[in-house]
């Protein structure tokens, strides 16, 4: 594996970053066909470290791939200074070769900004932004995460003149009845699973016998719950489909029946047009979104939240069949723009999460570790049980190597009593703990430029067509890894996007609403904003 040339690649990019949004959308389209190439080249480079799987740094020898100069150099390196190497903070070693310190800074610089944290590691509390409500069987993270969304399609809802919103793979319902409880936003909500579209239409009724029962509630927030409940709908999104024939029928099972939620290719049941969302949306579910998008008048925006870039469909397809990416043709026409299953399971990486083990040095670093070791005892046993995707504990950083083997040899369909276990080969490789920890950190820096490259594909993809576009850092990143929202309308986006840093009802943190502790908020979302001129898990 080569070193990167540090010229053209990192100046290129950080000409490119440092360039003002309002440039031309020429500019900016060529900018964004450059990044993409650069990242491909970047990735071609390193695309035998991009698609190494860590469980088999032991079998497959993957230290001695690594170029012979950084070897010693990321051998005695300790986990802070990885972390440094992944932020650019805290400085790396006294003697990091140049080529290593070249390829981190292009890597780096090529990715979307994420928007850093400058608050504090821990989770977010319970929202005070929300209703308390609207709070139940929510987990802090999702509440962080509709607070934020919805505020964005609220802002949408207002541009664009359309009180009426479509989300796509709804799950429980959360994020849609925020929109109709809290934002008082008329929302059908789409899921394929008929057992959670029970559970979310129980939800709501819950909630309007709470909601009649309430009165003067402590600290409850200024904005009054609206009793307009969402509509649940059970049905599978075919993205072959025009949207007049969004959801054809399921076979029959729990849930109501799948219908239209337009109403027919016009729009709503009411002739408008209506803005689509999905949160985290799964797979080939965010192209497909996107796709109806760009086809369908019916749809005048769309906010999304991309998810599991594994399951995206890549390469040649059946016919009838789409292609999740790449989406682009500019992005296609790169040599060297395909992306392994691997190198898309890295892109779904949670770099700051990695980032804050390694500063901390925790000990959930060495999972890493025993389940390379493991893999190498579960091969010599039997060769044809390789990556069988065993998971013997979330806790394994609490057990002993040999309590860990014990949990995780039966599930391969090993006895524990027949593989040494306490060999001398075993504790060689257990002590090589800080090499495996470093060729981890070496795949978390290139899955952000991954990530960047399948989003960027999107926003090409949008942009061919004349759609106004923009990727926005959302979520703090520390909580929701997947954090960059791909806003597009048919429409200018400048008032959905101006001042969206800097509005007091989206920037402030969430709070504890037990405890009314602050958490320092996340740095101001930077935009990148792609002014066109207009173009003509619901899985």
């Amino acid at each position: 594996m080569p070193g990167v040339p540090a010229g053209p690649v990192t100046s290129r990019v950080l000409g490119g970053a440092a360039m003002a949004p309002q440039s031309p959308p020429h500019e900016q389209h060529s900018r964004e066909q450059r990044r993409a190439a650069d990242i491909i080249r970047l990735l071609v480079l390193y695309r035998p470290l991009l698609d190494a799987f860590v469980i088999d740094f032991f079998t497959e020898g993957l230290w001695a791939q690594l170029p012979p100069a950084w070897q010693p150099a990321l051998a005695s390196a300790s986990p802070a200074q990885l972390a440094g190497l992944l932020g650019a903070r805290g400085g790396p070693g006294a003697a990091w070769p140049l080529s290593l310190l070249a390829f981190a800074a292009a890597a780096r610089a090529l990715a979307f900004p994420r928007g850093c944290p400058a608050g504090s590691p821990r989770p977010p509390c319970q929202s005070s932004r929300l209703h308390p409500l609207l709070r139940r069987h929510v987990k802090p993270k999702k509440q962080h995460e509709i607070q934020r969304l919805g505020k964005l399609l609220r802002r949408l809802s207002r541009a664009t003149g359309c009180e009426r919103v479509v989300d796509i793979g709804a799950g429980q319902g959360h994020l849609s009845r925020f929109l109709a409880f809290g934002l008082g936003l008329s929302v059908t909500a789409v899921e394929s699973d008929g057992r959670l579209v029970g559970l979310a239409e129980r939800f709501d009724q819950e909630l309007l016998r709470e909601l009649g029962k309430t009165r003067g509630h402590e600290r409850l927030p200024p904005r009054p719950l609206t009793p307009r409940a969402p509509q649940h709908v059970a049905g599978r999104l075919d993205p072959a489909a025009p949207w007049g024939e969004l959801l054809p029928p399921d076979p029959p099972g729990p849930g109501p029946a799948a219908r239209n939620p337009l109403g027919g290719p016009g729009g709503s049941e009411d002739g408008g047009q209506v803005l689509v969302t999905g949160l985290h949306a799964c797979g080939d579910l965010s192209p497909a979104l996107l796709s109806h998008f760009a086809r369908s008048p019916a749809v005048a925006a769309v906010a999304l939240v991309g998810c599991c870039y594994m399951k995206l469909s890549a390469g040649p397809q059946p016919p009838g069949c789409p292609t999740g990416y790449p989406l682009s043709t500019s992005v296609a026409a790169l040599p060297g723009h395909q992306l392994s299953y691997r190198a898309r399971e890295a892109a779904c990486h949670a770099l700051e999460e990695f980032q804050g083990r390694l500063r901390g040095g925790s000990p959930q670093l060495r999972a890493h570790c025993y389940r390379a070791v493991l893999e190498s005892l579960i091969c010599a046993a039997d060769p044809a049980k390789r990556h069988l995707g065993l998971q013997p504990g979330r806790k394994a950083h609490t057990l002993s190597f040999s309590q860990y083997a014990q949990l995780g040899l039966p599930l391969a369909g090993l006895d524990p009593a027949g593989v040494p276990l306490d060999s001398g080969a075993v504790g060689a490789m257990l002590e090589q703990q800080h090499k495996v920890v470093a060729f981890c950190t070496l795949g978390q820096l290139l899955a952000p430029a991954v990530e960047t490259l399948i989003l960027l594909d999107r926003l090409l993809y949008l942009r061919e067509q004349g759609f106004h576009c923009a990727l926005v850092p959302l979520f703090n990143p520390r909580f929701s890894p997947r954090n960059l929202v791909l806003v597009a309308a048919r429409t200018p986006l400048d008032t959905v996007l101006a001042g969206l840093d800097k509005d007091s009802e989206d920037s402030s943190e969430d709070t504890d609403s037990s405890e009314d502790e602050d958490l320092e908020e996340a740095e101001s979302p930077r935009v990148r904003q792609s002014p066109h001129s207009p173009g003509h898990r619901a899985q």
